[in-house]
């Protein structure tokens, strides 16, 4: 089994070229035959993405990136988040809604026009349509509604998360089994494979507390940064080493 680190992901996504797997996305994935959906939702970092999609560049593939425009743990709108998604794009990776459901409630209504209004946010910031989206933290009734949201294709319909196999990295471990021993590979038919590049930035040996521990310190010195480059009482305790 694969190794959660850079070097795991590499070997990772070799080991699926080897049994003449391809990618597809979710727009043109046939469930029938060898394909594979690459898919991401960052939680946490949008910093972890460039070293794995870059992995997937270079085999020739390219992968959907789920990106949230609500949450606490980075802003789609600042100079450097707005550098990744640039770079995501001109490497040919598409980028889609991560949309927070449990924010909305189960009033379908209101998560078509929750849906519609963060797409055109973030329509707005990287310049292109957004065509497909993902739940985070999804009530479990989302997982087996079929309807598109928002006139887009959303990643737990049935083509992508009953008629082809699935599998997830969520929590920092494959839930349901290692990728490579998934029936449907067995089977040579689709896979959608859903990974968080947090747990892939690390060496493969901490465990997923210690991997957040590690990305909550990085934010903190980031954050002492910002701190100090607006604030000029706080730059000079900083400089004192205080």
């Amino acid at each position: 089994m694969s190794t959660f680190s850079l070097q795991g992901y590499g070997d990772l996504l070799r080991a699926f070229a080897a049994r003449d797997y391809r990618v597809a996305d979710f727009h043109t994935a046939n469930p029938a035959q060898r394909h594979l959906i690459l898919r991401h939702d960052l939680d946490f970092s949008l910093e972890a993405v460039l070293p794995l999609a870059e992995c997937e560049v270079a085999l020739g593939w390219r992968a959907t990136y789920f990106v949230l425009v609500r949450s606490e743990m980075y802003n789609i709108h600042t100079p450097a988040a707005v550098s990744v998604l640039r770079a995501l794009q001109a490497q040919g990776h598409e980028i889609g809604l991560h949309l927070d459901a449990s924010l909305y409630g189960a009033d379908r209504v209101g998560l078509e026009q929750a849906a519609s209004q963060e797409c055109a946010w973030l329509e707005d910031t990287i310049g292109t349509a957004v065509r497909c989206l993902s739940f985070h933290r999804p009530a479990p009734s989302l997982l087996d509604d079929d309807k598109p949201l928002a006139g887009r294709v959303h990643a737990y319909q049935r083509r992508f998360f009953r008629d082809m196999g699935y599998c997830s990295d969520s929590r920092g471990q494959w839930g349901h089994g290692a990728p490579l021993d998934h029936r449907a590979v067995a089977d040579g038919t689709a896979l959608q494979l859903l990974t968080h590049p947090i747990w892939w930035a690390g060496s493969g040996t901490d465990d997923p507390v210690a991997v957040l521990d590690r990305f909550r310190d990085a934010r903190d010195r980031a954050l002492a940064q910002a701190i100090a480059a607006n604030c000029e009482p706080y730059r000079g305790r900083a400089a004192k080493g205080e």
